[in-house]
């Protein structure tokens, strides 16, 4: 059996004091995330991270730093490396199809993200958001895609 860990990348924003979260089904309860989900192959981080955020939740995403690298293993075993970037949206397409078990996207603050803190998708989007709080970024060009 061979360890193969789950490349994903995520993204905050945050708008009047406010973040862009996902509702969406896993396994078919709510959950809570940001947008965000994984590599696909001959993309970058940066791609990725636009690709994902346009797909959940009908914005156009412009990276502007990354604010952490994060690994967590689920308690099934599966490993995740999340890149997560934290940039602004515009062009909000109001009629676009969401990616398939996206229920909705809400802006919520932080205390309303901490009350439903239950409904995480995992501990991952809470350390996210504070890092983001907390002023970390770190220069785009910090990802090199090797030719």
């Amino acid at each position: 059996m061979s360890w193969k860990p789950h490349i994903t990348v995520a993204t905050v924003i945050e708008r009047d004091g406010k973040f862009l979260m996902i509702e969406e089904l896993k396994k078919g309860t709510p959950v809570l995330n940001q947008p965000a989900g994984h590599l696909d192959p001959c993309e970058s981080l940066v791609e990725a991270a636009i690709r994902e955020t346009r797909e959940e939740s009908a914005w156009r995403f412009t990276p502007e730093a990354v604010s952490g690298i994060y690994l967590w293993t689920a308690r099934n075993g599966k490993t995740f490396l999340r890149v997560t970037f934290c940039g602004t949206v515009d062009d909000y397409r109001s009629g676009q199809k969401l990616d398939e078990g996206i229920i909705r996207t809400v802006w919520m603050t932080r205390e309303q993200i901490v009350a439903e803190q239950h409904r995480l998708r995992s501990p991952m989007v809470m350390n996210c958001i504070d890092d983001y709080l907390a002023g970390k970024r770190y220069p785009l060009n910090m990802l090199i895609d090797v030719a």
